[in-house]
């Protein structure tokens, strides 16, 4: 399986979860603008994007929050 651009995963995330973390929102935007974990948003690489995202996404539940946070864990591993 090929690796999906983060801005979809983004768009997957804002499309199942109704009322995200004010925490996370912020991240969650960021990750808008994203295509590879190589990317950067300013001066924040992608990979501290999601990092910041999942640790403020913990209100994020369900079958699909799991998919997701595991498919974000993924894109974030050491290469």
């Amino acid at each position: 399986m090929t690796e999906r651009p983060i801005f979809e995963i983004a768009a997957d995330i804002r499309a199942h979860w109704a009322n995200p973390n004010y925490a996370a929102v912020p991240y969650l935007d960021a990750m808008s603008y994203l295509i590879t974990p190589s990317d950067a948003y300013g001066h924040d690489s992608a990979k501290s994007i999601i990092l910041y995202f999942l640790n403020n996404a913990k209100s994020f539940k369900g079958e699909d929050a799991r998919r997701i946070k595991t498919e974000l864990k993924k894109l974030n591993r050491p290469q």
